[in-house]
């Protein structure tokens, strides 16, 4: 469960930093990209429309995916929508040898930072829902099955 919450923290507030911020986007962030889909990414920021969108999913889903993991609600929804986000980041921005981007970085990495160790740690949360032993997901739960009944 701490688990569980610490990363939903991590989610909500990079969410809520976001929303709070009326200046930001991820058009620097996309065309710093320098991993496989480089060009996915520079596409994604060169459209205002693609733009606006990709801002609007970073902003409300690393929001909602940070309310589902603290409060354990919807939590392995939540935790696969986690992964994807930072399977994206990582893809964007991968800790290869030779890679050197304009965002700053808090150490030096080589093919593993905190968003793959953080998707790791997400897959082990999508397999022990600890959401159905402390969470809304356990009122949930029981909700759904006396109604099926």
């Amino acid at each position: 469960m701490v688990l569980r919450v610490l990363i939903g923290w991590h989610f909500l507030y990079e969410g809520v930093v976001k929303i709070l911020n009326p200046n930001w986007s991820a058009y620097p962030y996309l065309m710093d990209s320098d991993g496989f889909l480089t060009g996915f990414f520079h596409w994604l920021a060169n459209d205002p429309g693609l733009l606006a969108i990709s801002n609007y999913i970073n902003v409300f889903g690393l929001t909602l995916i940070g309310l589902g993991l603290i409060l354990g609600c919807f939590s392995r929804l939540a935790s696969i929508g986690g992964i994807l986000f930072l399977l994206l980041y990582y893809l964007s921005h991968p800790p290869f040898i030779g890679a050197e981007y304009m965002m700053p970085t808090e150490g030096s990495y080589l093919w593993v930072d905190k968003n793959l160790i953080e998707i790791g740690a997400l897959m082990v949360l999508v397999y022990f829902p600890t959401s159905h032993i402390i969470g809304l997901d356990r009122y949930i739960n029981k909700f759904l099955t006396r109604n099926k009944q």
